[in-house]
């Protein structure tokens, strides 16, 4: 009667792999096997020999788990068992923040499932992190600085590769925010009270104006844009993203502001340097 020694994935080369692996089954006496038993499915192999059997592991396996795999003859014997690990494929279903600063990136977790065999996370054109998860459904990973960014917001894909594959993309994903920065102020001098536009790029989210003047004194504005944000959050966001995977791309807003008090010193007559 054959006896089975060892079960290995040709891909992994361990005894755990996905569907359409091929799984070579070493053992002796397997000359004249005619079924390999998976689980309690019964899959022809590939080839044959006394001391090796190859198949491939069916589609209509379990998403994930252990199964036994044995093989039997064509007069009905059936050697022993061994244990197979089925790998199931990943799945994301969000993030703990919606987004993160382009200039630095910033602390993550991905949530899903099928983690534990996770080797990186790819966070789409902007790079790969290595990733060791230590739960099936979560890992903590820190999204690499998107330096080379151009426009305000820059949406990617999150996904995360294992033995069981890689994740589909465009399910989950995070925004990168510019930090907003001031080119211009219309007009460049007056007194409390007066309102003041401010042009710039990266006013997303915009929620804050401080205005100080030339001696460095400071005061907080009364805010009112000039023009309607869009729904994506400000970053970094500390709650969770909105179901589904769209973002919209914000336009950057020109805020109309007025001092809500002036500082302890009279405006200055021109404009500071």
């Amino acid at each position: 009667m054959a006896t089975i020694t060892s079960v290995v994935d040709a891909t992994t080369t361990t005894n755990q792999g996905r569907p359409g692996d091929t799984v070579q089954i070493n053992g002796t006496a397997m000359a004249t096997t005619t079924r390999v038993n998976f689980g309690s499915a019964a899959v022809t192999p590939t080839s044959v020999t006394a001391t090796l059997v190859t198949f491939v592991v069916p589609s209509t396996a379990a998403c994930s788990g252990q199964v036994s795999i044995s093989v039997t003859s064509n007069t009905g014997a059936t050697s022993n068992a061994l244990p197979f690990f089925v790998i199931g494929t990943p799945t994301t279903t969000g993030l703990s923040v919606a987004c993160v600063p382009a200039a630095t990136g910033g602390a993550v977790t991905l949530f899903g499932t099928n983690f534990l065999t996770g080797t990186q996370v790819v966070v789409g054109a902007v790079g790969n992190v290595a990733v060791t998860p230590a739960q099936s459904a979560q890992v903590t990973f820190t999204a690499p600085a998107n330096p080379g960014q151009v426009g305000t917001v820059s949406t990617q894909p999150v996904t995360i590769t294992t033995a069981g594959g890689s994740s589909a993309s465009g399910t989950t994903l995070i925004d990168y925010y510019l930090a907003p920065a001031v080119t211009s102020t219309a007009p460049t001098t007056g007194t409390a009270g007066e309102s003041v536009t401010i042009n710039g790029t990266g006013f997303v989210g915009v929620d804050t104006v401080t205005f100080t003047d030339s001696a460095a004194a400071t005061a907080l504005a009364v805010f009112t844009p000039s023009a309607t944000p869009s729904s994506s959050p400000p970053c970094p966001a500390d709650s969770p993203p909105a179901p589904g995977p769209s973002r919209s791309t914000p336009a950057a807003a020109t805020p109309t502001l007025k001092p809500s008090q002036s500082p302890n010193r009279p405006c200055p007559s021109s404009p500071p340097a």
